[in-house]
Formats: structure tokens, C-alpha cells, sequence
């Protein structure tokens, strides 16, 4: 079997990460990844992302509990994107609370939430969430 690796050179040294559930397929959200996340996220079976607010890597879940233990991992065709299937822990993804960072759907013109809030982030982080 061939070794590949995302190609980190594209964007400044990231590639898009989609995380999704290992189960349902549901789009849980959409983060970085440098070539430190992506090793650690190799090494320890959980994801590990870039922030690029931050500038350092964050382990998904290490403040809330929310972790996403890594199922599967595939790269698309140019290797510059990376799909991660995992298994949600705790429930949420998403730092707003929500199970899904896509809890809002776009209808004729109107924005409605459609997805399931699990926590309160001013509980869990000590402030709102986005």
C-alpha cells in the first residue's frame, strides 16, 4: 500500500479537515490541519486540528469532553483535503453547543436552527458561543 500525506504546501501549510460522523454521515464540521495535527491525529486515534485564530494545535474535545476518536481517514484526489470519520464523543462538535457546526439551514431568504443544541458553552468554556 502506497504512504500518502496531504499536501501542506497549497495553504500556507494547512489543508481543510471535514469531520464526519463514522455512523450517521452527518457533516459535523470543518477545521484545519497542519502537518503536526495531522501526525497527531495519526498517532493518538483522536483529532487534532490547527487554529488558526489561536496559531496552535487543539485536540478536539480536550476542554469540553467532545472528543472525536478517528475511525477512518481519506484524502481526495489531490491530496489537499482531508475527510475524517469519526465517532463523536460527548455528543457535540460544534463550540456553540450544537451536535453539528451546520445547525443552520438557509430558506427562502430566512435562516432557522435545525440542529440539536447539547451543551451551554457559557457552562463549558465560560463564555457564548459564535
Amino acid at each position: 500500500m502506497a504512504q500518502v500525506t496531504p499536501d501542506f504546501s497549497k495553504m500556507g501549510g494547512l489543508v481543510p479537515a471535514i469531520v464526519q460522523d463514522a455512523e450517521s454521515g452527518e457533516v459535523l464540521m470543518l477545521a484545519y490541519m497542519n502537518e503536526e495535527a495531522w501526525r497527531k491525529t495519526l498517532e493518538t486515534g483522536k483529532a487534532h486540528f490547527y487554529s488558526r485564530s489561536r496559531g496552535q494545535i487543539w485536540l478536539k474535545g480536550e476542554t469540553s469532553g467532545h472528543i472525536q476518536e478517528v475511525r477512518e481517514v481519506l484524502l481526495d484526489c489531490d491530496a489537499d483535503a482531508v475527510l475524517l470519520k469519526v465517532k463523536q464523543h460527548g455528543g457535540a462538535a460544534c463550540h456553540t453547543g450544537y451536535r453539528s457546526c451546520f445547525f443552520r439551514r438557509l430558506r427562502e431568504g430566512q435562516v432557522e436552527i435545525v440542529g440539536e443544541k447539547i451543551f451551554d458553552p457559557e457552562e463549558v468554556y465560560g463564555r457564548k458561543g459564535a
